[in-house]
Formats: C-alpha cells, sequence, structure tokens
C-alpha cells in the first residue's frame, strides 16, 4: 500500500555498501554521503549533497520503505550506505532511467515522513529525513486536505507547525546581553512541539529543529506539505525603549497594519529572506494570486480566532503587552488555506525580559502558555475528522442524552 506518493517507476536497486557511481554531468548535483541517527521515538536520515535538487518521496509498504527520489543527482565516489539504525534495517540506493537518483530507507515498521532541506556545513545542501516509527505514527500521516474543506476519514492528528523565527545566518534581534533571536525561538518552538505531541490527538511539525537558515517561503511549504490545521510563527521583539515589554500575537493583514509599530515590525521580520540571500523578484504574481486567494476565504477569521486564544492563555501566564491582536503584513503567515499567527514573545530589548527568555523555566512558561491558547482553540473549533472532533461530538451527545 503506498502512503504518500509523488512519483512510481521502475528501478533498478544496487546492493548496499560501497557503490560506484556513474559519471556525472556538469549540471547534476552529487550526493556525497548519507548518515542515520535516532531522535526521540524516530529515525533521521541525513543526505548530503553538492546543492538542492527536486527531491521526491513517498512510502511503500510489504516491506515497509521509506523511497526518496532526487533529480538530477550523480552518487559521489567512494560513498558507504549506513545499514541497521533505529528503524531503518538497511539502505539502498539506484538510478533511475531519467537521471535521477533513488535513495530506499527499508523499514522495521511503518512510518511517517518528513523532509526538510538545510544549508549545510562547507556551502552544499543537506536533506533531512524525519522518519516517526510505529504503526501509530504511520496511522498519524495527515491527509493531503484544506482545513475549510476537511478530511472524510475520522480521527485524525490536529497538525500544527510551529515555526522557530530566523536561524542560521540571519540571528533576528540581537538583544541585551548579546542574545539572539533565533536560539530563544528555536528553544521555545522545541519546547511547544514537545508540550504539543505529549497532548492526545495533536501533533507538531517543526520547521526547523536546528541552527539553520530556512526562506521564508519555505517555511510554508513545510506547513502545507504537513496539511497543517494551523501555523504559529514564534519571534522575539526589540524596540528603541528598553521599559517596554511583553508578548504580542499578530495575524496577516491584507490591507495594512493595525499601527505603525506593527508596520515596521513587519517590515523587519520580512527582510529575512534578505539576509539569507534569497532573491525575492519575480514572486509579485503568485502573491497576488494567493493574497485575492486568502481574501476570498475564512483563513482570516479562523486566525483570528485563534490568535484571541492564544492572547488570553498567554495573559494568565506571561506579561502581555497588549490584549488586542495585532495585525501586518507579514510574509510568513500567507498561506492562503491555514490560519496562521506570529507571537512575538516579548522584547529582546529590555535587559530583564532578555535574562528571562534565557532561561529554560521561563521559555517553558511561554511555550505552555502558547500550548494552552492552541488546545483551548481547537477543543472550541475541532477540524472535521479529527480526534478532537469526535470526543467533542461524544461530549454533545452525552449532554443531549441527559436531556
Amino acid at each position: 500500500m503506498i502512503r504518500k506518493i509523488f512519483c512510481l517507476a521502475p528501478i533498478l536497486l544496487l546492493g548496499a555498501g560501497l557503490l560506484r557511481p556513474a559519471p556525472a554531468a556538469a549540471a547534476d548535483a552529487r550526493l556525497s554521503g548519507v548518515l542515520l541517527s535516532k531522535s526521540g521515538g524516530g529515525t533521521r536520515a541525513y543526505l548530503y549533497l553538492s546543492r538542492r535538487t527536486q527531491a521526491r518521496y513517498f512510502t511503500l509498504d510489504h516491506p515497509y520503505r521509506a523511497v526518496i527520489d532526487l533529480e538530477q543527482t550523480q552518487l559521489g565516489h567512494a560513498v558507504r550506505l549506513p545499514q541497521e539504525w533505529g528503524l531503518v534495517s538497511h539502505t539502498r540506493v539506484g538510478r533511475r532511467p531519467n537521471g535521477a537518483l533513488r535513495v530506499v530507507f527499508v523499514l522495521r515498521s511503518a512510518a511517517a515522513m518528513h523532509l526538510l532541506w538545510q544549508r549545510g556545513a562547507r556551502g552544499g545542501q543537506q536533506l533531512l529525513i524525519r522518519l516517526s516509527g510505529g504503526a501509530a505514527s504511520a496511522a498519524r500521516v495527515p491527509t493531503p486536505v484544506a482545513v475549510a474543506n476537511a478530511p472524510r476519514d475520522t480521527g485524525r492528528d490536529i497538525i500544527i507547525a510551529v515555526d522557530p523565527g530566523h536561524g542560521g545566518i540571519d540571528p533576528g534581534t540581537i538583544g541585551a546581553y548579546g542574545t539572539e533571536e533565533k536560539t530563544i525561538t528555536l528553544a521555545i518552538g522545541k519546547i511547544l512541539a514537545r508540550r504539543i505531541d505529549q497532548q492526545r490527538g495533536m501533533r507538531a511539525v517543526l520547521t526547523r529543529d536546528s541552527d539553520v537558515f530556512v526562506p521564508l517561503r519555505e517555511r510554508r511549504e513545510i506547513a502545507q506539505r504537513a496539511h497543517a490545521d494551523l501555523f504559529v510563527s514564534i519571534h522575539c521583539n526589540s524596540v528603541w525603549d528598553h521599559d517596554i515589554k511583553g508578548a504580542q500575537v499578530y495575524i496577516l493583514s491584507l490591507h495594512g497594519a493595525s499601527s505603525e509599530a506593527a508596520r515596521i515590525l513587519a517590515e523587519h521580520e520580512n527582510a529575512a529572506d534578505l539576509r539569507g540571500g534569497v532573491q525575492l523578484t519575480g514572486n509579485s504574481r503568485t502573491l497576488a494570486a494567493v493574497l485575492l486567494n486568502l481574501s476570498q476565504t475564512a483563513t482570516i477569521s479562523e486566525s483570528m480566532t485563534a490568535a484571541r486564544d492564544v492572547v488570553r492563555a498567554m495573559d494568565r501566564s506571561v506579561p502581555v503587552r497588549s490584549q488586542q491582536v495585532q495585525d501586518a503584513n507579514f510574509v510568513v503567515l500567507r498561506s492562503p488555506d491555514i490560519p496562521s499567527m506570529l507571537i512575538e514573545t516579548d522584547y529582546l530589548s529590555d535587559p530583564a525580559e532578555a535574562l528571562r527568555l534565557r532561561t529554560y523555566w521561563y521559555q517553558k512558561r511561554e511555550a505552555d502558555a502558547i500550548f494552552h491558547g492552541i488546545l483551548a482553540y481547537f477543543r472550541a473549533h475541532p477540524p472535521s475528522g479529527t480526534l478532537f472532533a469526535e470526543e467533542r461530538r461524544a461530549r454533545m451527545n452525552r449532554l443531549l442524552a441527559r436531556n
């Protein structure tokens, strides 16, 4: 049974171990290494490549396999394939007739698969493949459907994309005591993701889980590929006045920022791609189509409802600068079908807040507050087909039965 597929074509797989590559064309990417490591209850695979290329992937049953096709890619010299490790029983590589290279991880059990491109340490690229193991994980593979048109299957997990802002060559705000925004957002994002994963019926997908640069558009695409029900971007604020403090929550505005400060903040956050060397030209037509679609859907309304729940939950646990949800034209929030919010956890320009945000206990307090707001939103507005929807329907039936 195929669980997720982008391409199916016959291929001759070579044996495991040291493989002899075919001569590479000048424009081809080159796979120089494969590494496996354990991560919690799953396994991570790293593919090291000379450049980024199109990756098509799917899973198969009987036996369980995770398959990745790398277009215009050749196998580097003296590449040894890792064998038994975690969920992976062995690894194979084969060439496709169209010039693609296929990497196959033979698995011990069913697994969900998620891919993320990362910048390599020496100028190349690495493709991270997360394999979440066990039959239960496979059952939680999200169904490809927009939030506004929920899946027909029942009992699926609610998927939350957690987006730690900045990363890699983009440090974000550098506040008091040299505190870098990218470090704080990653720490809070990881804690939030773990908290979400501990909740029955919910699952988190991180847009980055290490100090790497991920372009703003790719962050949205990660959420879309995961079929996320909510996108939450984590940031820290900064201002010239060191006495200003407190969290704020933002959603996308199509027409203008809710304040001049919100407009300036959006311009600062949107400049992340420029700091990372991403070219922004040529996207206006696509962006116009996305904005048009947004204006015709209830996505922004859903974002507002979710953001209000998060603000209320944060106000009970951490300092909040404004109890009103703000709006501004953030690039990272421009998903046409996923309710999205951006949370400024506090001001790194305030020395006291910068010190607190560097501590685990306060990072956990911020993450827990965000989680409780998300939980409140989905308990009141569960997407159809989810476990939360089933449980809410059961509660309503019990209530009606009593009356």
